[in-house]
């Protein structure tokens, strides 16, 4: 028998040890971060590194469609091609594969194995596409698009995760919306809804309901000279931004805003107007006004393939008056008749919740009824859910966004609905996590005030309102990541393959663009700088003709010489702001021009010129604000909110730079900044 000498057992023992410490020590890839977070991860050791292709099993239609989409944000995000095939894949693929068996992944849910390839298994093909969504953040958070290893189990706790937008108070371009489906995509946020009509508040209108700004936004030919004049879409462009949203697993949901927020249709037929309770109302007590919104909705609705082309129509019912027993319980009728309205073209309808506001005898449908409970006094979501209604949680304190206007939220409050809010929560209520009547939850943009916020600022204010709701619809109280290191590395994303709204570059401070010399007419690299900026160039100032174009994008326009009065200034969403400053003619002035998102800056020859902020354009006398809203019971009680007792003219910039005018003035040392220089 062969025995070890002591010291070679000794240094057999500690070769064992060191093995057996450094198999502990192999590390295991922690959970990645992407938006919305995963919901489950089991890590492996090791990056996958991809082969330039995906494959796609099976070969049906639906997936190699998706596979294609994938392939082309791929390259967007990472300049990388890939390369689609049919079949099972080989190391270093990416693999797309569907099992219809697997119910446990539901409607969205996927798995995601990385390993020697990177297969995505989904039991419907929206889960694939939304895997494919995880797949790119993580691919553009690594320099070489690799991939940790690991496995996930992703499904949703919530099947509705929502975005709503007013475009009737103000236009939002076709352009936007495009792009906001694919943001909304991209974080796998599934609902749209477009609120196609809304008016202002009379008081800023000298309390005169035919000069109150009011709007309908969609093509209409059953009402020739319906559609607002200062922004609309054509049936056609609604249609395919329908399109667009369908190919990226994203529901628009189009809402007409009857019988309140009518003005746009009461401005159209005066007849139809409530004398009693404003030109906003409709009256409810006329067949005239049901022959109306009759054909209204039919317009749209009617025929193989109708403009309202996904399964739910919004019909509104919001905010009307409960003064009186007999308009509640006309309220209560109109609600019922176009909830069947709706579904007599086969739709599911929605509703703002009103049902406690107008409590009352005549019934209205509630099976399959989808409600927005957004206020709790107008609708108590316990009571709803009694009733049968399917609710979506939007609650106003927490989720309304009204852009500048002093009440409700200018910006949400991230932090803590990261911390603290899941769609459980409506109001002071809470319901149990996974309570089927609660579908979802949804955040808004309100643009009550005409106050000069530009779509870009919009945008400024709704993309963390989206990475956050994102995380909270789809994980809920199953979020584990602080919400320090969640905002910190949110901004590390794009905010689509191929979509920059924000004019972002990089997070860095740095120099993003220079020009010895600026050619008039000639494109520039980059369409435009979003905030906080800074851009500066040296003039050399020429007799220039009013309306002379500096700089200018899609979006807005820098004049060397404004239309108005020759000095320098910018127009952008319909206004044009100006500097109090001319460029001298036959002399050399070095501009600098700094804007974040509460104010324009302008320096001149490093002197502080001018700063255009907020500006008051109304006040309200206290005799002409809202006082009072009526409950139930038709007494008065306190109002939840006013509309202010001002206006304030915004009078931001995302400074255009995609298109160099027509000038004769000399313009040179152009820098283009993504930060403050320091004055």
């Amino acid at each position: 028998m062969k025995f070890f000498s002591f010291s070679k057992l000794c240094m057999f023992i500690v070769s064992c040890f060191m093995m057996g410490v450094l198999e502990l020590q192999a590390e295991v890839n922690p959970k990645p971060f992407v938006v919305p977070e995963l919901k489950t991860w089991t890590g492996a050791e090791g990056m996958f590194a991809p082969s330039g292709r995906v494959a796609v099993k099976g070969g049906d239609k639906e997936l190699m469609r998706i596979a294609q989409a994938f392939a082309a944000d791929y390259e967007l995000l990472t300049g990388r091609t890939l390369q689609v095939v049919k079949g099972k894949g080989k190391a270093g693929d990416f693999v797309l594969a569907l099992n219809k068996k697997d119910a446990a992944l539901g409607a969205e849910g996927y798995k995601l194995e990385i390993a020697d390839k990177a297969e995505m298994t989904a039991a419907t093909a929206q889960g694939a596409f939304w895997a494919t969504r995880t797949v790119l953040q993580l691919s553009e958070q690594n320099a070489n698009a690799e991939l940790p290893k690991g496995t996930t189990v992703d499904v949703p706790e919530y099947a509705m995760r929502g975005f709503m937008i007013d475009v009737g108070r103000k236009f939002i371009p076709m352009s936007y919306l495009r792009n906001l489906v694919k943001i909304m995509a991209y974080y796998k946020m599934n609902t749209l809804q477009v609120h196609l009509n809304d008016n202002g508040f009379r008081q800023f209108f000298g309390n005169d309901w035919s000069k109150t700004q009011a709007a309908f936004r969609l093509e209409s030919t059953t009402y020739p000279g319906l559609t607002a004049k200062d922004g609309s879409y054509t049936k056609q462009e609604f249609i395919d931004m329908q399109i667009l949203a369908e190919q990226n697993f994203v529901e628009v949901v189009p809402e007409i805003d009857v019988p309140a927020h009518s003005l746009a249709f009461t401005h159209y037929k005066p007849e139809i107007g409530s004398k009693e309770y404003g030109m906003d109302h409709l009256d409810l007590f006329k067949q005239e006004t049901y022959d109306f919104v009759d054909g209204l909705f039919k317009e749209y609705l009617e025929g193989e393939n109708p403009v309202f082309r996904g399964p739910r129509v919004h019909i509104g019912t919001d905010e009307y008056s409960n003064a009186k027993k007999d308009v509640v319980e006309a309220f209560r009728k109109f609600t019922d008749h176009y909830i069947k309205y709706v579904e007599s073209f086969g739709k599911q309808a929605m509703v703002w919740g009103a049902l406690t506001h107008a409590k009352g005898e005549t019934p209205v449908k509630a099976e399959n009824v989808i409600m927005n409970c957004w206020y709790n006094g107008y609708a108590d979501p316990t009571e709803m859910k009694k009733q049968g209604y399917k609710l979506v949680s939007i609650p106003d304190g927490a989720v309304y966004i009204v852009p500048a206007a002093g009440y409700y939220n200018d910006y949400l409050n991230c932090h803590y609905l990261y911390d603290h809010w899941t769609p459980a929560n409506i109001g002071n209520q809470t319901f149990e996590e996974g309570d089927p009547a609660i579908l979802g939850g949804m955040f808004a943009v309100w643009n009550d005030h005409v106050n000069g916020i530009s779509t870009k600022d919009i945008h400024h204010r709704v993309f963390p309102a989206l990475q956050t709701l994102a995380v909270k619809c789809w994980t809920a109280k199953k979020a584990q990541l602080p919400y320090a290191e969640f905002n910190e590395k949110r901004l590390q994303l794009s905010e689509a393959p191929g979509v920059n709204e924000l004019a972002l570059y990089g997070t860095t401070p740095k120099l993003v663009y220079e020009a010895a010399t600026v050619e008039a007419g000639k494109q520039q690299p980059i369409a435009e700088i979003g905030y906080n900026y800074s851009v500066s160039f040296t003039v050399e100032g020429a007799q220039e003709a009013a309306g002379t174009v500096l700089f200018s994008s899609d979006n807005a326009i820098v004049y060397l010489s404004d239309p108005k009065t020759g000095r320098l200034g910018f127009w952008r969403d319909g206004f044009l702001a100006q500097f109090n400053y001319r460029i001298p003619v036959g002399k050399k002035a070095d501009i600098l021009i700094q804007g974040d998102n509460k104010k324009t800056v302008l320096y001149v020859d490093g002197q502080h010129k001018e700063t255009l902020d907020a500006k008051t354009i109304y006040v309200i006398k206290p005799e002409n604000q809202i006082h009072a809203m009526y409950n139930a019971d038709g007494a008065a009680e306190p109002i939840m909110y006013t509309t202010g007792d001002k206006m304030n003219l915004q009078r931001t910039l995302v400074f255009p730079l995609q298109k160099a005018g027509d000038f004769k003035s000399k313009v040179t040392n152009l820098k283009v900044y993504n930060y403050w220089l320091k004055q």
